[in-house]
């Protein structure tokens, strides 16, 4: 696979395998396995999010979108009552690219995805455990958003945002942390969703876990962000040190060539190692378009400096086109999905077709992104190399970059782009109040930079130490008071009905 180093992920080796129970500092709670839980009630609220500079991918361009945020009550078997909380943007045309949608219908098809999985969480009254709940829904949701005409990946949104709700609220309850928690496989993740694995992959996967200290940022360069200059690719002051870089594409080879060739010739003028990644978002029709690409990238010597620091390349093709194209001779370049990864077969899928990585994304659900992680190691244990990446839709500061950047590091992702750092001013509208409770909290993560509380990225890298706290890497939860209630969907229901 071009460009594809033995350092890229931790998932390219063999997991360690090694008992949560050997770790120093773990206690009775952290050889429990997996504890059950009821769920009480579930709230979502947005807060309006307003772009520094568009961000332009696929055929979308963002100024501006609502995050949502997510509160949930359980009641844990034996502990009591615990809140939780979860973060996420509603994007438009990602889940969901029909050409026929508007983007403001797209975000209603992800209020939909919530409020149904809402109400499939709540009919569930007795005790389970976190995945169990998550697995007994998963399937329901699917199918009543397929009435809605709502495709799998915006299915799949509502249950993600809820899922991380719960596994925070679980490991207050159990006063641990996210790292330790998940180790000892506290919310019971099992392999009733991946037949392909077993309970022992499972579990020897999370036992053996050690979670990274540093997670380097990769630098996203969108479709409409300058190239040269200032403001541009070799910017320090856009860059952040990043030592890793994704590039988007347009899905014309031509316009691509020439714009990458560029690209290139600024990246080469950075003075220190780089890497880079291309995203197409599904912009390439077909393998040919994406050969036409390809051939350009292995025969033209100005994209040279592209082609050397080649690691991967993600989501080429559109995603029903994708599960009908094997890449055949193309697979040796190293291609991942992301937009098709709707399901937790579309791993074991995508390898079959000669993929060898798939993103992981808290929006996707971080259970299957440790299931597509155990396979990940499992099948690299067998000789050839598969990875999970770390791939951003714009997680902003507070709760969804925490949460995320905890995901990514206990699943061994040594680098992940960083969409809110670039996009969005900080914290952005959230009240200062909050964003400074943030910055007290997590210090290691936020700075002051004397125009607001931002990303504190350390010579490229984020800092993971102040997740290992109680809860889901975060010490503090949202000002509920200062958030609107979640908008009830309109437009995709009457004009799909």
């Amino acid at each position: 696979m071009a460009g594809l180093d033995p350092a890229i992920h931790v998932l390219l080796r063999a997991t360690k395998n090694v008992d949560a129970r050997d770790k120093p500092g773990h206690d009775d709670l952290h050889r429990t396995m997996s504890v059950r839980l009821k769920l009480r009630d579930i709230d979502f609220f947005e807060r309006p999010v307003q772009f520094a500079r568009p961000f332009r991918f696929g055929a979308i361009t963002i100024n501006a979108t609502p995050q949502l945020f997510v509160r949930v009550e359980i009641e844990v078997e034996g502990r009591g009552v615990a809140i939780g909380a979860s973060a996420e943007l509603l994007v438009p045309k990602w889940f969901d690219k029909r050409p026929e949608l508007s983007p403001a219908q797209t975000v209603d098809g992800l209020r939909w995805s919530l409020d149904i999985a809402r109400g499939l969480y709540l009919a569930r009254t007795g005790y389970q455990t976190a995945f169990g709940l998550h697995a007994s829904c998963l399937g329901a949701q699917v199918a009543t958003c397929a009435k809605k005409n709502i495709p799998p990946l915006a299915a799949a949104y509502g249950p993600a945002e809820i899922d991380k709700a719960i596994l925070d609220a679980l490991l207050r309850a159990a006063e641990t942390n996210f790292f330790d928690g998940t180790a000892a496989n506290i919310a019971g993740v099992d392999a009733r969703l991946s037949p392909d694995l077993s309970e022992r992959d499972i579990r020897t996967f999370l036992s053996g876990r050690v979670p990274l200290e540093r997670v380097a940022i990769r630098h996203t360069v969108g479709l409409d962000d300058t190239v040269e200059g200032t403001g541009g690719v070799a910017d320090p002051r856009e860059n952040a040190g990043a030592r890793y870089f994704k590039l988007k594409l347009s899905g014309d080879p031509t316009a691509d060539a020439t714009r990458l060739a560029r690209i290139g010739e600024e990246l080469d003028t950075l003075g220190r190692d780089v890497k880079v990644t291309l995203d197409a978002n599904e912009q390439y029709a077909d393998l040919a378009a994406l050969q036409s690409l390809m051939g350009r990238l292995d025969r033209d010597a100005a994209l040279l400096p592209i082609a050397t620091r080649l690691l991967y390349v993600e989501q080429p093709m559109p995603r029903d086109i994708t599960r009908q194209s094997p890449l055949g001779a193309l697979a040796g370049h190293g291609f991942i999905i992301d937009e098709a990864d709707d399901s937790y077969d579309a791993f074991p899928a995508a390898r079959a077709l000669g993929y060898h990585g798939i993103s992981s994304k808290s929006c996707k659900g971080l259970y299957k992104s440790i299931v597509n992680a155990t396979r990940a190691a499992k099948w690299s244990a067998e000789g050839e190399s598969f990875f999970v990446t770390g791939e951003d839709l714009t997680c902003q500061a507070g709760l969804a970059v925490q949460q995320d950047l905890a995901l990514g590091a206990f699943i061994g992702v040594t680098h992940a782009e960083r969409n809110g750092h670039h996009y969005v001013d900080g914290f952005g509208d959230t009240p200062a109040a909050e964003a400074a409770a943030f910055a007290v909290a997590h210090p290691d993560l936020y700075t002051d930079d004397g125009q607001g509380i931002r990303l504190k990225i350390h010579d490229g890298d984020l800092l993971t130490g102040s997740l290992n706290t109680v809860g889901f890497a975060t010490s503090v939860h949202p000002d509920w008071s200062a958030l609107r209630p979640l908008e009830r969907p309109t437009s995709l229901q009457e004009q799909l009905a």
